[in-house]
């Protein structure tokens, strides 16, 4: 009766009028998984109306027949299922649904539930017909206060609309459904969920032998667990090991991958697996992406860098002498797994630098975001799952619009554009993470300097930069050659013209803005 805490069972709960089936049914849509309405199920079952029931039986009755009707939800293995505002009163039945997955409570003004009860009160066998529902509403959410308060997740969506109140749903469970790149794919944020691999795959019905990509730093932290993990659900999987760096995400480890998946015998049917921080997943994609003309990957990020940015939107590739990620493949995962209980074993420097990707999401489309990497360190470390899932949705929610980067989805490479010629030039001794935080703020400068950008943007920037612990400023020791040579052939260029995303201000910004100017003037900026 149970099932992976990071699989495919999402339960909505809480008092009435908070809008479990609405948001159910919302949220089932948006992962494309079956909607279950525990209270349309029992009625269907019951052949009457839930008033009638308790007419007939007494809550009593009810309670058995909700108990049966969970029983079965729960075996069905997978879906989002919407409560009844006591369905888990009985700690058994609350056991029974928090041992196979996840529950979202749902709250709301008092005064918004009886806004929204108004026109129903009457169906609701507990708050009874004549004028004195409010009342009896307002003594049950007394009762009950301390029960609807004790669920860890919850929801307040007294000033949501349903389709935000979904959005926000996706957001608690760390849960998504990314499409537009030919076949959708899953991306879960589950704390442990690299213990439930095994079945997350058999669930999407990914076959084997599989290859386990990973590299020489993360291989002896987690290797071993994945493929207990893997084994446990009956897969065959060999292990692939490369060199970790930048330095090595070349054509030659590509090469190296493939030369290891034929000895692996992995055939069209077989799933590539991606551990490790975004040169293993962009390297190991690509292999997959061309290897037999194309096999399954899953993307395993380990770094914080990893989970809000590299994991996500399929691109995928490898580094030539004249720039980065010059050579690749759109290819989208069959799965984005982030376990962020991996970041435990971050060094900080890496932590920090995967800092500079989530600063550049918050500055892009969440204010919330952004304003706790304002607070410094410590405000985004007290709960990195939070800042993970954030971060995530803000790249997710580009990507969907704009799946192949034709258009808002290059608002992504916000501080890249330098970012990239800084890590060329400086021989890749500067992390990638560290390497964006510069670009972050000397495009920041340039878009105040040519009008785009409100004043004062640059510096506020660069203060939350610093408070986080990352460069922002271009080393004087760059090659300048180098630097403006990368510039030029920046794979983002068109017509001749280095293009840039822009920021106006938290939360507005401009892509393709193509800029004439002597580039060298950036790094005195």
């Amino acid at each position: 009766m149970t099932a992976s805490k990071g699989e495919t069972l999402y339960f909505v709960y809480g008092p009435p009028g908070s809008g479990k089936s609405t948001l159910g049914r919302r949220l089932a849509g948006l992962l494309d998984l079956p909607f279950v309405d525990l209270d349309e199920q029992i009625q269907a079952s019951a052949g009457m109306p839930i008033p009638a029931i308790f007419d007939r039986e007494g809550e009593r009755g009810f309670r058995q027949r909700e108990r049966t009707a969970l029983e079965a939800a729960v075996q069905s293995g997978r879906g989002v299922v919407s409560l009844g505002g006591g369905a888990l009163l009985d700690p058994a039945s609350r056991s029974l649904v928090e041992s196979a997955g996840r529950v979202l409570c749902l709250r709301a003004e008092r005064g918004v539930l009886f806004e929204r009860l108004g026109q129903e009160a009457g169906t609701r066998p507990l708050l009874g017909e004549d004028a004195g529902w409010r009342e009896r509403l307002d003594a049950l959410l007394t009762v009950r206060a301390a029960h609807y308060h004790s669920f860890p997740l919850y929801l307040d969506t007294s000033s949501l609309n349903p389709e935000e109140a979904a959005r926000q749903a996706q957001l608690k469970f760390g849960a998504w459904r990314v499409s537009g790149m030919g076949t959708a794919y899953d991306v879960r944020v589950v704390q442990g969920g690299l213990d439930d691999l095994g079945a997350m795959l058999r669930a999407r019905g990914l076959e084997g032998p599989l290859a386990l990509v990973s590299d020489s730093q993360v291989a002896p932290l987690y290797a071993e667990r994945v493929e207990a993990a893997l084994r446990g659900a009956g897969y065959a999987v060999q292990r692939v090991v490369i060199p970790a760096g930048e330095e090595h995400k070349t054509l030659e480890t590509v090469s190296h991958l493939w030369e290891a998946f034929l000895a692996a015998r992995l055939d069209r049917r077989s799933t590539v697996l991606a551990l490790g921080g975004g040169v293993v997943g962009d390297l190991a994609g690509f292999a997959a992406a061309v290897y037999l003309r194309g096999v399954r990957w899953v993307a395993l990020p380990t770094t914080l860098l990893a989970m809000a940015d590299a994991s996500l939107g399929g691109k995928t590739g490898a580094d030539l002498p004249q720039g980065k990620n010059l050579i690749g493949a759109f290819h989208p995962p069959a799965l984005v797994l982030s376990d962020p209980a991996t970041l435990s074993t971050l060094p900080e420097a890496e932590l920090r630098s995967g800092m500079a990707e989530v600063v550049k999401h918050g500055l892009l489309a969440d204010a919330v975001l952004f304003a706790r990497a304002e607070g410094g360190w410590e405000a985004m470390c007290a709960d990195l799952d939070e800042t993970v899932r954030r971060a995530m949705a803000v790249k997710i929610a580009f990507i969907q619009a704009d799946p192949y980067e034709k258009n808002i989805r290059a608002a992504l490479n916000l501080g890249h554009t330098v970012g990239h010629a800084v890590e060329l030039a400086l021989g890749y001794r500067l992390r990638h993470g560290e390497a964006v935080a510069i670009g972050l703020r000397v495009e920041a400068h340039l878009a105040e300097n040519l009008g785009v950008a409100e004043a004062g943007l640059a510096g506020r920037i660069e203060a939350c930069l610093r408070g986080l612990g990352l460069p922002t400023r271009i080393p004087e020791n760059i090659d300048r050659e180098v630097f403006l040579r990368a510039l030029s052939v920046d794979k983002k260029n068109a017509a001749g013209q280095v293009r840039f995303a822009l920021p106006e201000r938290v939360g507005a910004y401009r892509v393709g803005v193509a800029v004439e100017m002597d580039f060298s003037a950036l790094l005195a900026m």
